[in-house]
């Protein structure tokens, strides 16, 4: 059985999604306007992106800066758009005013991406309780992945948690993959790699010039290696 970690880099465009997968990503996550935490592409910018690589597509369904939605039927006619084109993976996550999930908007969209898998991003890091999270999201249709930092803070600071969830795989509220990102950095791989987790996310790091400039294929590359040399 193969040790090989799965390598997840958030892509703005065509551009960013061959370098991707040129350096040797597994998923892209589709965004855009990082400096709202990222959004929804459109549906042109979904298409141009599935016509330039062939790597697994996960779509963020966000419209505005925040874990809330104000208009689930504006997002379910979103999701109905890109699932028009082809998209078969997402990316959500949404809290109501106390940080519990939304589990109305939550439940509406998962019956909208019937036989779609999705992954419930880094609104986790923001809830009241994020083991109440998982008990209460364990049935929802297609969730398969958790998105997170471990803190709201980031990788540096959510570590121990990382590391205690990882350690929880397979059981109740845990049988979702990991897939850790936020502050994430190369030195925090050997620790990760140890604690059994086997999905990682990265965009600021795929962009050292930061997010003005293109995802550079060298950066995934390095990704790539360390990911590989501590599954070795």
């Amino acid at each position: 059985m193969s040790n090989r970690a799965v390598l997840e880099v958030i892509a703005l465009d065509a551009e960013d999604a061959i370098a991707a997968q040129a350096g040797g990503a597994d998923r892209l996550e589709l965004v855009t306007d990082m400096a709202a935490d990222g959004l929804t592409p459109s549906r042109e910018t979904y298409a141009r992106i599935r016509a330039a690589v062939d790597l697994p597509l996960r779509v963020m369904l966000r419209l505005t800066d925040g874990f809330t939605a104000d208009d689930v039927e504006a997002l379910q006619r979103v999701a109905g758009d890109l699932r028009s084109e082809g998209a078969d993976e997402f990316v959500l996550g949404f809290l109501d005013a106390d940080g519990n999930p939304d589990l109305t908007v939550l439940e509406q969209l998962a019956a909208e991406l019937e036989g779609c898998r999705w992954t419930f991003h880094r609104a986790i890091d923001h809830a009241a309780d994020r083991a109440a999270l998982r008990k209460q999201l364990a049935d929802l249709p297609g969730l398969d992945t958790y998105l997170t930092a471990g803190s709201a803070a980031g990788v540096d600071t959510g570590l121990d948690v990382l590391r205690a969830e990882a350690g929880l795989r397979g059981e109740p509220g845990h049988e979702q993959q990991l897939l850790v990102g936020g502050g994430l950095r190369l030195d925090h791989v050997p620790v990760l790699r140890a604690a059994g987790v086997d999905a990682f996310h990265i965009g600021g790091a795929a962009r050292p010039a930061g997010w003005t400039s293109p995802v550079a294929q060298g950066a995934v590359r390095a990704w790539r290696r360390a990911l590989d040399t501590d599954a070795a």
